[in-house]
């Protein structure tokens, strides 16, 4: 029987394995309970040869190798990133290359880039632009002869030890790239306008430098000399075109002013008549009606024959001052949006034809009429205008545009300083076919 103080041993006063303390097996299966102790050690072992349990000296030499292997890696890993930061570094300086030796020929990316042109030849007109060119077509012509000094070569070239073959083979190759320099030169010139100057100039230093760079085994090279007189050639041509499409803007701009001036003087001129016809009549009238003694009748002819007259010497007056006028704000905001407005001048009897003139097919939409006002100094009131609302100018260069970003209020004040009380003014515009089309198109289904 199992003493009852000592539950965790046998009879025989044996102790019992540490992992079964815990059990309490009766005498009677102990040797079961041992049979079990035995399997569960063949399972420890075998588990044991399962998982490789290595011996502590074979773990530390494990983990050394470990240590050494991921030493390594990280040296490899080290080694790749400076070997990939290097291989970018030359694919940089490569790229950077490449685009020196681009010359950037796209008109949108030159025109983003447009600034005021500067002239390289200030000359009087183009008259002078094109005796310039003459000259220099001239001095081309002269230095490409032979022996011109278009082309500089080696003179002690040899081809099968013969000096004779080698300035043959050297003057050959010489027409040859000289030929392709002034393919490029003339190709340069034909399609020059004026913004893209810099490019071609560029551009032709490039095509100079990539011949020497496939001559210089023979020393071939197109000349400073005629380098820059091919330059000069591109920037007075660009002088040249510059200052032709000025003079044709002034001739135009003059012969517009020209035309709209001798229109008024017809319109002027047959109200005239018109007046002086209407006066004879009134005149006529008054001496029949004197003849007959109708007193009332005369009078009242007499103040008509007043009005006619005024209006003669107003029609005088407009032909003699050229500074006498209508001044119109308008605006077009289907066309250009509430925040812009149109300030003009105009001679003519009926301005509003002028605004009709100014609406055509051109323009989606009709002005509309914000301030129409007489004035004997039209041309001033106008001029006064543009200078306080020159900061909101729209066009910079053409100043004939006369067009600003400003709202109609604020021309408004202006207008209250320089005229001084207006009859008339429409601060909201009528728009009315552009506010038709808005409703039109939100109408439409989707």
């Amino acid at each position: 029987m199992p003493d009852n103080n000592s539950a965790g041993r046998y009879s025989g006063g044996v102790d019992m394995p540490q992992a079964t303390k815990s059990r309490r097996v009766p005498f009677f299966g102990a040797r079961k309970f041992a049979r079990q102790l035995l399997q569960e050690l063949d399972d420890l072992r075998r588990r044991a040869q399962e998982l490789g349990v290595l011996s502590v000296i074979e773990l530390q030499d494990r983990r050394s190798q470990l240590e050494r292997e991921l030493e390594e890696l990280a040296e490899r890993r080290a080694r790749q990133q400076r070997e990939a930061e290097q291989e970018l570094q030359r694919a940089r300086a490569e790229l950077h290359r490449v685009r020196q030796d681009i010359v950037a020929t796209e008109d949108l990316a030159l025109l983003q880039e447009a600034g005021i042109y500067d002239y390289r030849h200030p000359l009087s007109d183009a008259v002078a632009y094109q005796k310039a060119l003459e000259g220099v077509r001239e001095r081309i012509k002269q230095m490409v002869r032979k022996d011109g000094g278009a082309v500089e070569a080696s003179t002690s070239w040899t081809v099968n030890g013969s000096a004779a073959q080698g300035r043959t083979m050297v003057r050959e190759y010489s027409k040859l790239m000289l030929r392709a320099f002034n393919a490029e030169a003339d190709t340069l010139v034909r399609g020059l306008k004026p913004y893209k100057l810099a490019g071609a100039i560029e551009r032709l230093n490039k095509s100079a430098a990539t011949i020497a760079r496939l001559g210089k085994t023979m020393g071939i090279r197109i000349s400073d000399a005629y380098l820059r007189l091919r330059i000069k050639e591109l920037e007075l041509t660009a002088d040249y075109l510059q200052k032709s499409a000025e003079e044709k803007e002034a001739e135009r701009a003059e012969r517009e002013r020209i035309r709209e001036e001798q229109r008024v003087q017809r319109e002027l001129e047959r109200e005239r008549q018109k007046l002086e016809k209407e006066r004879q009549h009134f005149e006529n009238a008054l001496a029949a009606l004197m003849a007959a003694g109708d007193e009332d009748a005369a009078s009242r002819v007499r103040d008509q024959l007043q009005d006619v007259e005024r209006a003669i010497q107003d029609v005088d007056y407009r032909k003699a001052n050229v500074r006498a006028g209508y001044v119109y704000v308008i605006s077009n905001v289907g066309s250009f949006g509430e925040d812009m407005v149109k300030i003009g001048m105009t001679r003519r009897l009926d301005p509003m034809e002028r605004i009709r003139e100014l609406g055509d097919a051109s323009v989606p939409f009709n002005f509309d009429v914000h301030a129409l006002f007489f004035s004997k100094d039209a041309v001033g009131i106008e001029a006064e205008l543009h200078r306080r609302l020159s900061g909101s100018r729209v066009n910079l260069v053409n100043m004939r545009r006369e067009f600003f970003r400003v709202r109609p209020a604020v021309v408004k004040e202006h207008l209250a300083e320089l005229a001084g009380e207006l009859l008339q003014f429409e601060d909201v515009p009528e728009a009315l076919e552009h506010r038709q089309s808005l409703r039109l198109r939100h109408s439409q289904p989707a």
